[in-house]
């Protein structure tokens, strides 16, 4: 268990300097890294699993599969580009969102933290929704659409480990800090790519680490009930 960490460290590495390449504004650097993000975590996610033949593997991995094809699609220039990255990303977090609620379940979430995460996710989704509202056009019922499984992962993660928690909510701190810069005219700061990516980077690894402890975590149980 302790030398997880390590089988992320070519995922670190890749982050690292897709980050340098944004801070430094390396053009010819960042096509060729941000492509190699999800593939990079892919491939570490699965070689950490203690085995490819479960569920935690399968949703997974098609998390991380489906956010890879949006940050491609992403990349392409046009609206139709946006559209089709939009709709992976919503098919990732849909992903994450059946893992969190019927894979990943290390503790049932308290009826307090229920009584204030459901509320907060709500009030994160009205706010978001009506912030863009003016700007999105036709665009608004799939934000809104695509807003409310973000903020029902969020709150999902809260019946799972704390790696998933926090990086449940730095992939929501990513995604609307992107809406924002794309939608609301003015919105806008220094090094808010390098930003947005940050947190992108850090919530979509400790999600997966997350999942890989678990996983590790429930063959450890088995194990020694067997041997009891």
């Amino acid at each position: 268990m302790r030398t997880l960490g390590l089988r992320f460290v070519p995922y670190a590495v890749v982050g690292v300097l897709h980050l340098v390449a944004l801070f430094t504004a390396s053009a010819s650097i960042i096509p060729f890294t941000k492509p190699l993000l999800m593939l990079s975590l892919l491939a570490c996610f699965l070689w950490a699993l203690p085995t490819l033949r479960s569920r935690i593997a399968l949703f997974g991995g098609l998390g991380i599969t489906f956010s890879w094809i949006g940050d491609v699609s992403l990349a392409a220039p046009g609206g139709t580009g946006f559209l089709v990255g939009l709709g992976f990303f919503f098919l990732a977090h849909v992903a994450y969102l059946v893992l969190f609620l019927t894979v990943i379940r290390g503790r049932r979430m308290p009826r307090r933290t229920r009584l204030v995460v459901l509320p907060v996710a709500l009030l994160w989704w009205g706010s978001f929704v009506a912030l863009l509202a003016p700007h999105a056009g036709a665009l608004l019922v799939p934000i809104a659409i695509y807003g409310a499984v973000l903020g029902g992962v969020a709150a999902a993660s809260f019946g799972c480990t704390r790696f998933i928690v926090v990086g449940a909510l730095f992939f929501l701190t990513s995604d609307s800090l992107l809406g924002l810069h794309m939608f609301m005219p003015g919105f806008d700061f220094w090094q808010i790519d390098f930003t947005i990516m940050l947190a992108y980077i850090v919530g979509q690894g400790l999600i997966a680490f997350g999942a890989v402890r678990h996983a590790h975590t429930s063959v450890e149980r088995v194990e020694a009930a067997a041997a009891a």
